[in-house]
């Protein structure tokens, strides 16, 4: 049960500091940026608005793919 302790106690830390990263958000210039950076699909029409963050996606998963390797480690 140890390790499963652990792993849900790094879980909870890694929430709780990007919560922090979200709420404080709009002072970091780079967390603006997320959600607009080039690459992202943007279509407004007159009735209908269609967004795709896939560039935001890619550099979330690899940060979080760094991070998950960092932990492993």
């Amino acid at each position: 049960m140890a390790p499963l302790g652990k792993a849900l106690l790094i879980i909870g830390v890694l929430i709780a500091l990007l919560g922090l990263l979200v709420w404080s958000g709009g002072s970091i210039p780079l967390l603006n940026r997320l959600g607009r950076l080039p690459g992202d699909i943007s279509i407004r029409r007159d009735n209908f608005t269609f967004y795709f963050p896939i560039t935001t996606c890619i550099v979330l998963s690899i940060i979080i793919s760094l991070l998950i390797g960092l932990l492993r480690r």
